[in-house]
């Protein structure tokens, strides 16, 4: 039998809140008694913790931990607009090291810190819970800045390519037309896909066809020639051994 990691208990102490530091803010913290998400939306600054030193602009977020004792200052022609919340977690995992990485989807993370405070300021049962889980989320992102950094225009260029090619596995793309679209050479392109997602665009094309005509034959009506015309094969048997050779089964057998 399969054992799953329990689900992350997340506790919040304190209201999702949204605050602009007043022109004369400054910040010297008291060791932290607890945890505490900081997300710098708006604003320039500078924080410091046990030595280190980090620039505060848009998109750079914060985990501290029970001890920690930030200090921060800022620029008040530029004065910072920060989202956050004091919570406990029930394990050890969610405070990065170092404690903060700048997010570079500073969309999503706007729109988590609105969600988050607007649905605990509901204060109903499932408001809080949909607070708790946007603090998951947030939580993920800061972690993932951290851990992956340094993503660029280019990085994400290429996780686009590979989005539309999930969405769309049936257009009849080319690695041409791919690159194209992320403005890269086609050598490029096919270069930094490998380093991000694993294997060519070819193969990945590939992969994204099978999984969608698994989709279509275990949840349609679609037959085995039906399906692959949708997903551009022209040839039938060609289909079917692409998809045993990745699945396993025949596609008779999962539709």
């Amino acid at each position: 039998m399969s054992h799953y990691p329990a689900p992350l208990r997340l506790d919040l102490l304190s209201p999702p809140t949204f605050w602009r530091c007043e022109p004369s803010w400054s910040w010297v913290s008291r060791p932290l008694p607890d945890h505490l998400l900081w997300c710098v939306l708006d604003g320039r600054g500078s924080m410091e913790l046990a030595g280190e030193r980090r620039e505060l602009h848009p998109g750079v977020c914060a985990v501290f931990a029970p001890g920690d004792a930030p200090r921060a200052t800022h620029d008040p022609r530029r004065r910072l607009l920060v989202f956050g919340m004091h919570f406990t977690v029930d394990r050890r995992g969610v405070v990065p090291e170092p404690r903060w990485g700048e997010v570079m989807d500073r969309e999503l993370l706007s729109v988590l810190a609105r969600t988050s405070d607007a649905s605990y300021r509901r204060q109903d049962p499932l408001g809080r819970r949909q607070a708790e889980l946007c603090l998951e989320q947030v939580l993920g992102l800061v972690w993932d800045a951290v851990h992956n950094p340094g993503r660029s225009a280019t990085d994400t260029a290429v996780d686009e390519v590979a989005r539309q090619l999930r969405q769309d596995p049936g257009h009849d793309w080319t690695v041409a037309e791919m690159a194209h679209r992320a403005a890269l050479s086609r050598a490029q392109f096919t270069r930094r896909f490998v380093a991000q997602l694993g294997m060519s665009p070819a193969q990945y094309l590939i992969q994204c066809r099978i999984d969608r005509a698994h989709e279509l034959l275990a949840e349609t009506g679609l037959t085995v020639t039906q399906t692959a015309a949708a997903l551009g094969y022209t040839d039938v048997p060609y289909f079917s051994r692409q998809y045993k050779q990745r699945t396993g089964r025949s596609p008779s057998q999962d539709r």
